[in-house]
This record gives C-alpha cells, structure tokens and sequence, in this order.
C-alpha cells in the first residue's frame, strides 16, 4: 500500500509540475525583451575629418615617357597608348600647368598664347608636392587618395604614387586617407582586405596619416549604389565594413545620394549596412548643376540626412563641388559658395570636396586655364572666365579655403562669397 501510494503521489507530483509549467507558457505575465544596446549619438570630436575640409585626390594622370610603370597616357585619353589630341581625350576640362616643372607633349596644336601644348604627369614628383602645396596654402586638411582595384595593369602605378602622396603630405603639413572605389572590382570582398593588410596599413604609420576618434580613417566609396558596376549584396558590404572595424579603422561610406529612402540610386535593404559606417558621405556630381539644386537639396536631402545621422550617431559629411565647367554651372564661384553657405548652416561634421584633380568630369578645384590664351588653339575647352567675369587659375582652390574658413566659424556665415575671382 506504502508502495501504491508512493507510485500515486510521485505520478500526481509529475501531474501538477507539467501543468504549471504549461500553464507558466499561458500565463499573462508580460515577458521583457533584453534592452537594446543604447546608440551612442555624442558628436565625434574635431580630428582629422570631423571640423575639416577634405578633398578627393584623383593622382591618376600619366603620360608616355614619364617613367611610370603604366607608361601610358592614363587618363589623359580614351586609348591610353596615344598622346591626347582632339580626337583623343578624357578630359572635359585643361590644367594650367605652369607651376609644373616637368609637363609632357601632347598632339594638340600650340596653346593660343603660342606655348606648346603639355600636360603634366601624377607619377612625377614635383606634381604631387605642388598639389600638397596648394592644398597647405589653401587651408585644406586632408585628401583622400582614390584607390580603385589594385590588381590589375594600373596596380603598379598606383602603389608609387601612394608613396608620392606620403611623403608630400608629411613635406606639407596636409593629412591623407585612403578611400577605396569599388567600382567594377569583381573580387572586392576578399582582395579589399588583402590590399588593406599587405600593402595599406602600413601607411597608418605616417605622421600625416588621417586619423579620427583615435583609428586610422578609411573611406569605402561605392556600396549600396543601384548599378550594375556595384552589385553585392549588402550583407558583402556589410561583412567589409565590419572587417575594417575590426581592424581598428574609422569607416567612412561614399553613398548614394538617396541613402536614407533606399531609393533611386540607391539599392533596397541597405539602410542597416549604412548605418554599420562611422561617417556617410553621399555623392553629389550630376545631382545638381545651379544654386536653386543646390538650395532644393539642402531642404529635401541635406537637412534629413543631418537629422537622421545626429539620431543614429554617424557623423555627416556632404559634398561640395565647383561644377561642371564645361557644362557651364559655376557662375564665377556664387554656385559653390552657396554649397558651403548650406553646408555650415546644415551643422556637418565635415565638408568632402568633389574634386581636387577631377578635369575628367570638369569639377575640378585645383589650377585650370583661367583664359583661351591657355588652351589650344581651335580646342573647345571652357575656361575660368566662360561667363565674362575673369578668374584666376587658382581661383577655386582660394575660394575653397573661404569656404573653409566660414565652416570652421573662423569667418562669419555669409551668403555674400568674400573670395574675388581675380586679387
């Protein structure tokens, strides 16, 4: 009977604790999420992007004879293996080039002020040293040096002239960054790393180095955008942004335009990929060609953008460009100045100049013909004066520095744009 009733109060005593149980599963007691962990919105302090002007930095001029080791009109034309001539040419816009001490012939005729018709060449080292001067004398703080897909014909020439870009920016006081564009690298994912780890962290050493929060800055230009030249997934890009994190670096994203909505030039379902990047910096070139662009977009896309990365803790960096030359969009400096007047008042981290050295797509800050008498003869390059108000070559990289200097409240916020166009 002890045995019965043992056997009847152990199967009862099961009985009951299986019932709480499921009744535990049914009960109304609310069950509480663990908390999330909280997103740290404290602005980033001034370093070596927060509070500055960058510049991108092309460097990816050659020319035949020049000693590089693409040995090749590289960029300079459509097919690299002849001189530029009118029926040659990749770019919209002609340098001035008199600062340069070693320039290369070209096939156009004679300059209309009867000087020969020459270019100069990246891999030249007075080139880069002028540039990183200019850049000292125009109060500009950084260039991101672009780096497309080491692995192929123009590798070489590229990792001279990282080494070109080192050591004038230490000569010059001037900080640099690398900033990888994706564009067309069909083995982004793992060769991106590999570049980073072989070859270009080792530049972190540099004392003119980028760095920002204390880790070394890192741009990523290209993800996210809704083209086939940019196809992974953003679970790929993610996975890169993560593996640079690790590594200790402060990512920057060179994103699409219309990041924040997913939408136009941007891919679906990225926003949380985006989000994973220290700094965003959307992309600006053929979005807008005139001050009523320019305004429009501060209103409709600036103002958001800046509203959604101070919630989200990611530090803002806009782009401002001189415009197309040759599409005639600079009114005489007024269309950037308005850029920079939007850009304050918006309360960005940082200001990205698109570009420094871009004659390929005319936004170019740095020296440019300022008259016809220094362009070829019979060539239709537009120069600085198109609208009959004369400027100096060096016109854009001085206003540059104004717009510098108002960003940084060293100079009040105007409208008015304080730079002449011609001292």
């Amino acid at each position: 009977m002890k045995k019965l009733n043992a056997i009847f109060l152990i199967a009862l005593f099961a009985l009951t604790n299986s019932c709480s149980k499921s009744g535990a599963g049914n009960s109304t007691t609310p069950v509480v999420d663990k908390p999330k962990t909280p997103i740290d919105i404290t602005p980033s302090p001034v370093g070596d992007v927060v509070g500055k002007i960058t510049v991108g930095y092309q460097g990816w001029f050659a020319a035949t004879g020049d000693g590089s080791p693409i040995n090749a009109w590289w960029h300079w034309t459509q097919d690299w293996s002849t001189a530029p001539s009118p029926g040659n040419l990749g770019v919209k816009s002609w340098p001035d080039v008199r600062d340069y001490t070693s320039t290369y012939q070209t096939a156009f005729a004679n300059l209309n002020n009867g000087s020969p018709a020459k270019l100069f060449s990246s891999f030249t080292d007075q080139t880069v040293d002028t540039h990183f001067l200019w850049m000292q004398q125009n109060g500009i703080d950084a260039a991101a040096l672009q780096r497309f897909n080491p692995s192929g014909q123009e590798g070489p020439v590229r990792d001279a002239i990282t080494v070109k870009v080192k050591t004038a920016a230490e000569v010059h006081g001037v900080k640099f960054y690398i900033m990888y564009d994706v564009s067309g690298w069909t083995n982004m994912q793992s060769e991106i790393k590999t570049d980073w780890t072989n070859k270009m962290s080792a530049y972190t050493a540099s004392s003119a180095y980028a760095k920002q929060n204390g880790k070394p800055v890192v741009c990523i230009w290209g993800f996210g955008f809704s083209d086939d030249n940019h196809p992974w997934p953003a679970s790929v890009c993610l996975d890169v942004i993560n593996w640079f994190k690790s590594k200790g670096c402060y990512i920057i994203g060179g994103v699409p335009t219309h990041w924040r909505k997913e939408e136009s030039d941007s891919r679906p379902n990225f926003l949380a990929t985006y989000n994973a990047f220290d700094m965003l910096s959307p992309w600006m070139i053929g979005r807008i060609g005139n001050a009523n662009d320019s305004d429009n977009f501060y209103t409709t896309i600036n103002q958001p953008d800046q509203a959604y990365c101070n919630a989200n803790g990611i530090d803002y960096q806009p782009c401002v460009l001189p415009g197309d030359l040759q599409e005639h969009q600079r009114a005489h400096g007024d269309f950037m100045w308005g850029q920079f007047y939007n850009m304050k008042r918006t309360g960005a981290q940082g200001i990205y100049i698109s570009m420094f050295d871009e004659y390929n797509e005319g936004n170019q800050i740095a020296k440019t013909a300022e008259t016809s008498s220094f362009i070829p003869a019979g060539s239709t390059f537009v120069t600085l004066d198109e609208d009959g108000t004369a400027c100096s070559a060096d016109y854009y990289l001085r206003l540059t520095g104004d717009g510098g200097k108002m960003f940084k409240g060293t100079i009040a916020l105007t409208t008015v744009r304080p730079t002449a166009p011609k001292p």
